[in-house]
């Protein structure tokens, strides 16, 4: 069921969701077509990306609507307690029961339950849970009568379950069972021009709040906090915008140096982003060959040089085939190695000479093409992802398999601005 683009619109005006990125509106469109129906959902995105929203669409556009809408987060109740948060306990079941309590399954007949951070529950309540999702059914702590109850859960975590799986702590049948309908919700870096759009509503909001003229940004400063990787995301973004609203009392307009004051200063390390798909590693196979060309390439270049400074010295061949001795085995036709003296005293000093500066321009001919052509290759897969995508460089970074960090570091170091 195709859902018409004017309808995510007003969804997204509804429940407060700003934004048009592509990522963004597959995620609203996909919540819209399971809202009707009463299967599990399970919500995966980096902490802070606006998961909650999307529990809420699927709730207040479904059948239970009328009935009660409630959020937990797993990861904030004990494990000794959160059984009878959720199912309920009957007096004297434990120190402290001094009266029976209905559990939020209970309380939320109906309705709907959203599991957030459901990758902390424990794995004897996710026993508990996976009875419910099955039959309908549960037990109280410290009873022994089977109740009934018709909720529907919707789950959702930051981490990937598949791994805990793997490790033991999530259950398998339970992932297969909450993730009927996965529903994925971009970072904000993957949202491009999203930021910016968020910006200015936090902007006009804390504005209002603090009775103060927004805060505006400079075009270049615009371009810096879309390439900001915001670890926190939405909630790390409102922070932000929140902070320079209250100190910014004197100029309104932030330009570049004033945004840099503010966002805290990343890591020069290579970002690994979280992958919900299965993937472990969370990298693209681009990515990992990217890594192991450029690797390659400085090897190449780290021997060349060796070679250049041992070549022409007896004593320094003599002592690279001895520390290097992998390096001259199986070079003759009989794969045995080859000594220092005959890789260098068996030639007369003219044609040691001759020999020593052929190879050395051989070599640097070898390095220099081989650099040079892993280096077009790149530059020339980068124009035509640009080309492709009109100049869309997040849209280009996509088809690349590659951070648009990076692909913004690549067009500034082969000059391709233009």
């Amino acid at each position: 069921m195709t859902i018409p683009d004017l309808e995510i619109q007003r969804v997204k005006q509804r429940f407060g969701i700003i934004g048009n990125s592509p990522l963004l509106n597959n995620a609203v469109h996909v919540a819209m077509q399971v809202a009707p129906t009463d299967m599990s959902v399970l919500i995966t995105g980096e902490s802070g990306s606006g998961k909650e929203s999307f529990s809420k669409i699927i709730h207040h556009l479904s059948p239970r609507k009328h009935g009660q809408f409630i959020a937990i987060n797993c990861g904030s109740i004990p494990e000794g307690t959160i059984d009878s948060e959720l199912f309920g306990h009957e007096k004297g079941s434990f120190t402290g029961a001094h009266e029976a309590r209905k559990g939020y399954f209970e309380v939320s007949n109906g309705g709907t339950i959203f599991l957030d951070e459901i990758g902390e529950m424990p794995l004897g309540t996710q026993a508990r849970l996976l009875r419910v999702l099955e039959n309908g059914e549960f037990i109280k702590v410290g009873s022994s009568k089977v109740l009934k109850t018709d909720v529907r859960v919707v789950a959702a975590t930051n981490i990937n379950l598949m791994t805990n799986v793997e490790e033991g702590k999530f259950r398998e049948d339970l992932y297969y069972r909450l993730s009927t309908v996965p529903i994925y919700v971009p970072p904000l870096r993957e949202r491009g021009k999203d930021i910016e759009l968020l910006f200015r509503k936090f902007a006009a909001d804390f504005a209002e709040k603090y009775k103060v003229k927004p805060v505006v940004l400079t075009d270049e400063a615009k371009e810096v906090l879309v390439q900001y990787r915001f670890p926190g995301n939405i909630r790390q973004l409102k922070n932000l915008v929140e902070q320079i609203s209250v100190l910014s009392s004197d100029n309104k307009e932030i330009d570049t140096a004033r945004l840099q004051h503010y966002l805290p200063k990343e890591s020069n390390l290579p970002a690994i982003y979280k992958n919900y798909g299965g993937d472990k590693e969370g990298l693209s196979e681009r990515d990992i060959l990217y890594k192991v060309l450029f690797d390659m390439k400085k090897d190449f270049n780290d021997l060349k040089k060796l070679v250049l400074e041992a070549v022409p010295s007896q004593s320094k061949a003599t002592q690279m085939v001895k520390d290097h001795p992998a390096l001259f085995e199986g070079i003759h036709e009989d794969s045995q190695p080859i000594s220092a003296d005959s890789m260098v005293l068996n030639l007369s000093p003219s044609d040691r000479e001759e020999d020593a500066v052929e190879d050395v321009h051989d070599i640097s001919h070898e390095a220099e093409d081989e650099s040079l052509s892993i280096e077009k290759k790149e530059k020339e897969l980068i124009i035509r992802a640009l080309r492709k995508n009109s100049n869309k460089r997040k849209y280009a970074a996509r088809d690349l398999g590659i951070s648009e960090r990076t692909l913004y570091r690549k067009i500034k170091q082969y000059d391709l601005e233009d």
